[in-house]
């Protein structure tokens, strides 16, 4: 036995006691505005399709146009990996695995688009898109064709189309209910906004239908998209995007870069207008910063080179798509916009590669860390978060598969999630 040591201090009780009360305010404003990551999937994509466009077959046509599109320019795994340069070893599984989530699940979250996709109309002809567009969608979760998110992007709360978004977002969500009850992969987009204040009215007319309809306290969320220059800096200098976050009062869901209106709005070029435009990065950035934390999810734009026309031009927009999605992956941007059929091939090849290439060295890291176990690199809770999330992702989207990630790791989902997202103040806490 060791000699014991002598504990002394020098601080009463009450000194703690003021230091826990005078911080109070502070714990439940962390609570209140930092949650953390929801915990729940997110979407690798969002698909938008006009309004007038929307089918009950647009799902499965899109799967079944993008698998045409493979039969004719990458027929099999050594063809799509040329094109794509993805190594041997991730040609076949890769492919496969694109494959396979075209015929099973080739759109994982889907906007039906009442804003720049669809375009000005009549009233009655935008009511009654917005009408169809509900019986749509809920026949869609009934039948088990739906994409696992889908939804609506209505028209902006600028002045000139305000109350038309107002109409439109009221007909569509009473025609969700009166059909059976809201799905719960609903999601609803707003546009163009440039101000906290544009926010908080969109917030407020939720609250409205939540009310006249029973629903419970926040029920309805939505995403925000980032399309203005004064969405990102403020006239007074400062971040308007992290005051919008606040003004959804609890309801913002996502922060969605919009490539193409963003970059017109700082004047750039159409030719250099690209989601790995410096002016994007940097805007980005920003909401990245701004919604670390809050549960509220970045999503990149999109790419408006489509894979058409002969099959050399079909394999530069592949290869360009491929690359702008490795991209935005690596910054941790694990979402984007995808415009055409065509991109979600390459849309899968670039998550499915991200999530396999790293998905050994990862698995044995988090097993390293959960059995305390030394290795060649010293991790730190904060990593074991980062990689439980890795892992979860792949999963979510089809890239890994349970089994191997159990065998490589010897973690359940449990225990994953439970690395994933510690609670605050607990992130030494190992879920072995």
């Amino acid at each position: 036995m060791g000699q014991h040591e002598k504990v002394a201090t020098s601080l009463a009780g009450a000194v703690g006691e003021e230091i826990e009360a005078r911080l109070a305010p502070v714990d439940a404003e962390l609570e209140r505005r930092y949650p953390g990551d929801p915990g729940t999937r997110q979407p690798v994509h969002t698909v938008y399709v006009p309004a007038d466009a929307f089918t009950a077959g647009t799902v499965r046509s899109w799967g079944d146009r993008a698998l045409a599109l493979l039969d004719e320019h990458a027929p099999d795994p050594a063809s799509f990996a040329a094109v794509l340069g993805l190594p041997d070893d991730l040609a076949e599984p890769v492919y496969s695995r694109v494959r396979d989530k075209l015929e099973r699940e080739p759109v994982e979250d889907l906007r039906v688009d009442f804003e720049d996709g669809y375009g000005p109309r009549p009233e009655a002809e935008e009511d009654e898109a917005a009408a169809r567009a509900a019986r749509l969608v809920a026949e869609a979760y009934r039948d088990g064709t739906a994409a696992p998110y889908m939804g609506i992007r209505v028209k902006c709360m600028e002045a000139a189309v305000r109350a038309r978004g107002i109409r439109t977002l009221d007909v569509f969500l009473t025609g969700l209910v009166e059909a059976g009850g809201l799905p719960g992969g609903l999601v609803l987009t707003l546009p163009k906004v440039t101000y906290p204040e544009q926010v908080s009215a969109f917030a407020r007319l939720l609250e409205a239908f939540e009310e006249a309809h029973g629903l419970g306290a926040g029920r309805l969320g939505f995403e925000i998209q980032i399309e203005t220059s004064q969405s990102i800096l403020a006239a007074d200098g400062t971040a308007a995007v992290a005051r919008m976050i606040q003004a959804a009062d609890g309801r913002a869901t996502g922060l969605h870069y919009g490539t193409f209106d963003y970059s017109a709005c700082l004047g750039v070029s159409a030719a250099y207008q690209a989601s790995d435009h410096p002016a994007a990065d940097h805007a980005k950035a920003v909401m990245q910063v701004a919604a670390a934390g809050t549960g509220v999810r970045v999503s990149d734009g999109s790419t408006n080179v489509l894979p058409v026309g002969p099959a050399a031009k079909v394999h530069d927009a592949w290869r360009l798509h491929y690359g702008l999605t490795r991209r935005a992956l690596a910054r941790a941007y694990y979402q984007g916009w995808d415009m055409h059929p065509g991109h979600i091939p390459t849309r899968y090849a670039a998550v499915f590669a991200f999530y396999r290439e790293g998905f050994e060295q990862a698995a044995a890291r988090l097993a390293r860390y959960a059995g305390r176990v030394g290795g060649d690199v010293m991790d730190e809770p904060a990593t074991a978060k980062a990689l439980g999330g890795y892992l979860l992702r792949g999963l979510d989207c089809g890239a890994l598969d349970v089994a191997e990630v159990a065998r490589l790791t010897g973690l359940t989902r449990a225990d994953l999630e439970a690395f994933a997202a510690p609670r605050r103040g607990d992130l030494t806490a190992s879920p072995k």
